[in-house]
């Protein structure tokens, strides 16, 4: 735990940190990741989460919605990590949490929303993608247990899809000038349990540590940007995250 310490030692007088979380802060919530040995790309093509090949395909569209349903009935609460952001935002330091998670685990956990930017959508919200109808996720999925395999909207008829950024889809603009705007102003950067491979998510530590702010990177696995981190805590989120939110001092 000696990295945690001096992470800790790093992150004592900030005051404006930005927590960016990845799929392996929700793994011990029972949401599998992506790229790991039994992460979701070993059982769905990952090229379904493409926006061309699901609006021109319905088995596409059906294979999604059975993932849908999949992740939904893990019935996934908050774990420790996304505990101890609600800890750090107690104590006065948490400036926001930047999320490339769908899951809305941070705001179960008690975390003012306020402070939460999803980069890439929620999933707990479906979109029509020809007349931008909104509705809760639990309703469509409904309608595809009743025997609806791919549930057009109810509005246009058009195709439903989750309310997050697949690839071929730009990151909306507004999410991401917040996420810009948290990174320039924080004076600590805090990573956990992403990979640092998908852009233009990936580009935000990379700043902050550009601007000379302690970078702390925990993870698993190595990162593209372990090199330039000012501490980098190898381990599992809703282990370490903790661990190092309650070794800080008291706020100054």
């Amino acid at each position: 735990m000696s990295a945690v310490v001096a992470a800790a030692g790093l992150l004592a007088g900030a005051r404006r940190i930005v927590v960016f979380t990845g799929a392996g802060a929700s793994t011990d919530s029972g949401i599998p990741d992506f790229r790991s040995p039994d992460g979701l790309w070993t059982r769905y093509d990952p090229r379904l989460l493409g926006l061309r090949r699901y609006l021109a395909d319905p088995g596409v569209r059906r294979l999604a919605w059975r993932l849908r349903r999949e992740l939904v009935a893990i019935g996934a609460r908050p774990n420790a990590a996304h505990a101890a952001c609600v800890r750090l935002a107690a104590q006065g330091r948490l400036a926001g949490v930047i999320t490339q998670n769908v899951d809305g685990l941070h705001t179960d956990a008690g975390l003012d929303p306020a402070l939460v930017c999803e980069l890439h959508g929620t999933g707990r919200v479906v979109v029509c993608l020809r007349c931008g109808e909104r509705a809760p996720m639990a309703a469509a999925l409904a309608r595809v247990e009743a025997g609806e395999e791919d549930p057009p909207c109810r509005a246009c008829g058009g195709i439903l899809k989750a309310a997050t950024v697949s690839f071929g889809e730009r990151l909306p603009a507004g999410v991401w000038a917040r996420a810009e705007a948290l990174t320039e102003a924080c004076d600590a950067f805090v990573v956990v349990g992403s990979s640092l491979v998908v852009r233009p998510a990936a580009e935000l530590p990379a700043r902050a540590a550009g601007r000379g702010v302690p970078l702390v990177v925990v993870n698993r696995e190595p990162t593209p940007l372990d090199g330039v981190a000012s501490v980098v805590c190898r381990g599992e989120a809703g282990t370490l995250l903790p661990a190092l939110v309650d070794a800080l001092p008291p706020a100054p």
